[in-house]
C-alpha cells in the first residue's frame, strides 16, 4: 500500500496512472543497462515517478567529456564509477527507491542473472555487442526490452515486447561496425531517455499503448517525429521461434 508520504510524493501523477497503476510501479523493479546519457535521463524519471527498484549497470568511470550530456554526473565525480555517482544522486531524489549497481561489463552471465529479476528492461547502452546480447536474453526471457540510440541531433526508439512484435535483430539484422567518439548534443539522449522512461511506465501500469513494431525517430533539426513499422523477420535468429 502507498504512504502517506507516497501519496503527496505522487499526488500529480495519480491522476493519469490510478492508484492501481501507482502501486505496480512501486512493486516493480527495472533495469537500466547504462549510466550514460540515455540512462541518466531515463534512471531520474522513473525514479522521481516511483519504480520500486533500479538496477543499473555500467562498466564505466565518469570522464568530463560526458558532462553535456550524462546529466546524473557532476564535475566532481570525474574518475567516479558511473553507477555510484548515479545511485548517490538518485537516493538523495527519491529515498523510496531501492537502487542496487553493478559496476561490471555486461556480459551474457550477468545479462541473464538481471534480467531474470527486471519486469522491464531499458537499453540505454552505447555499443552494439552489448545491445544485441540484451536484446536476445529479453527474449529468451519473455521481458520487455526498450532500445534507443542517439547521434548528433537524431534518436531512435524500439520497444520489444516478445512475441507480439519485432525483436532489435528483426531491424539491424548484424553487428554493426563499432564507433568511437559519436557526436551527439547534450538533448539528444535527454530526450530520447524519457521516451524509454515512459514506455517502461506504459509497460508496467498498463497505461497507454506501448510503441510495439514501430521504430520512432527524433529528428531534433527540425523537431518532428516519425515512425516506421518494423515487421517480425521470419529468418530472425533471435525471435523467429516464438509463437
Amino acid at each position: 500500500m502507498l504512504t502517506e508520504e507516497e501519496l503527496v510524493r505522487y499526488s500529480r501523477q495519480i491522476p493519469v496512472l490510478g492508484r492501481e497503476g501507482q502501486e505496480k510501479l512501486r512493486k516493480s523493479t527495472i533495469l537500466i543497462a547504462g549510466v550514460g546519457g540515455l540512462g541518466s535521463a531515463s534512471s531520474i524519471y522513473l525514479t522521481a515517478a516511483g519504480v520500486g527498484r533500479l538496477i543499473l549497470i555500467d562498466a564505466q568511470e565518469v570522464e568530463l567529456s560526458n558532462l553535456n550530456r550524462q546529466i546524473l554526473h557532476w564535475t566532481n565525480d570525474v574518475g567516479e564509477p558511473k553507477v555510484f555517482s548515479a545511485k548517490e544522486k538518485l537516493k538523495k531524489l527519491n529515498p523510496n527507491v531501492e537502487i542496487d549497481v553493478y559496476h561490471d561489463i555486461l556480459s551474457e552471465e550477468l545479462a541473464r542473472r538481471l534480467v531474470k529479476e527486471a519486469d522491464v528492461v531499458i537499453d540505454a547502452l552505447d555499443n552494439w555487442e552489448a545491445r544485441f546480447i540484451l536484446n536476445k536474453v529479453c527474449v529468451e526471457m519473455n521481458k520487455p526490452f526498450i532500445h534507443a540510440g542517439v547521434e548528433g541531433m537524431y534518436g531512435q526508439m524500439l520497444v520489444v515486447v516478445p512475441g507480439k512484435g519485432p525483436c532489435l535483430q528483426c531491424l539491424i539484422p548484424r553487428l554493426p561496425p563499432s564507433r568511437g567518439g559519436i557526436p551527439v548534443l547534450g538533448t539528444t539522449p535527454g530526450i530520447l531517455g524519457l521516451m524509454q522512461a515512459t514506455e517502461a511506465i506504459k509497460i508496467v501500469t498498463g497505461v497507454g499503448e506501448p510503441a510495439v513494431g514501430k521504430l520512432v525517430i527524433y529528428d531534433g533539426c527540425t523537431m518532428s517525429f516519425s515512425e516506421i513499422k518494423v515487421k517480425r523477420r521470419p529468418s530472425c535468429p533471435v525471435c523467429s521461434k516464438l509463437s
